[in-house]
């Protein structure tokens, strides 16, 4: 008997979704209906002062509104927040801790962004010099005025993934992903950690996400079979790029729902997207469900999607 596929929308909720958001929401929603499974809708609020409920509400509309539906999760489903399940990342923290997996770290410049996903140019490969801190110098560190973040380290040691779209992708964990920040100095959890957590106790066994998340996943594939379960299998989606070759993003306010929602139908701009992954010979109106039959990775394109002329 196959397993059932189940994947997820986990988006953050730190701005509007813009056109980049959709286009990967679109292949994973396709992916999943495609192979017969479910999907979730996963809140990814860790961070108190980055993360906005009008945010999330209009997310979860401008989703529907394009026609991506989900079997469960946020809002109408409890525990679908990362907000709500830090009794989970605790346990997970502890888990590590009890292997010796993790160290107090007193100098992480990254810290700031660990709650969000990251970005290139964002992470910091290696171990810091905190992780072989002990006796006097780790004493001075502990009467100091800042509180350490904690990290976990990362084993020497090569994975690899087996991309659905990309094809192979290998990682030495340390020295190129590095050690990573799995709670900040004020307590919140991070990214890496919570996202992990979250993939394996809510079964997702399908995970479709923007090509600059690839290489997190080695860590994250990592850090689930460290905890008990079982990794992913992943599928890195074709980032939308500017006519100047600038990855769309929240913080630019590219493309924004509020502006795609007001010149387009949800038939056109599905039809757009569709176009620009490869999927439909023209940039002519379509439902998402009539997309499902069709569709085929082999289609989409690896690299950069330059948007110009469609958008």
């Amino acid at each position: 008997m196959s397993k059932l596929i189940r994947g997820r929308f986990a988006p953050s909720p730190s701005g509007r979704l813009h056109l980049g958001n959709m286009a990967s929401s679109l292949l994973a929603w396709l992916d999943t209906r495609h192979l017969g499974g479910e999907i979730i809708f996963r809140l990814e609020d860790l961070d108190p002062e980055r993360s906005y409920m009008d945010y999330a509400r209009l997310m979860a509309e401008d989703l529907r509104w394009l026609g991506l539906d989900w079997d469960a999760g946020w809002p109408e489903d409890a525990g679908y927040s990362q907000g709500e399940r830090g009794e989970y990342y605790a346990a997970a923290f502890d888990e590590l801790s009890r292997r010796g997996l993790i160290y107090r770290c007193w100098c992480s410049r990254a810290e700031r962004l660990a709650a969000s996903a990251p970005h290139p140019g964002e992470e910091h490969p290696g171990s810091c010099a905190c992780r072989g801190l002990a006796g006097k110098a780790l004493a001075e560190r502990e009467r100091g005025a800042r509180p350490p973040a904690y990290k976990c380290m990362a084993p020497d040691e090569t994975l690899t993934i087996i991309d659905a779209h990309l094809g192979e992708f290998k990682q030495n964990l340390a020295r190129e992903g590095g050690d990573f920040i799995v709670r900040r100095s004020d307590g919140v959890w991070a990214y890496q950690l919570a996202v992990s957590v979250d993939d394996m106790l809510m079964g997702v066994n399908r995970v479709v996400r923007a090509a600059d998340l690839l290489s997190s996943a080695p860590r994250q594939s990592w850090l689930i079979e460290t905890l008990g379960g079982t990794a992913p299998e992943y599928a890195h989606a074709p980032l939308l790029t500017a006519p100047d070759g600038r990855k769309l993003s929240k913080r630019d306010g590219d493309l924004n729902m509020a502006e795609l929602r007001r010149l387009y139908t949800p038939q056109e701009l599905t039809g757009r997207l569709a176009f620009l992954c490869g999927l439909i010979e023209r940039p002519e109106p379509v439902e998402p469900a009539e997309l499902v039959g069709g569709f085929d990775w082999a289609k989409v394109p690896a690299g950069p999607i330059d948007i110009s002329g469609v958008f």
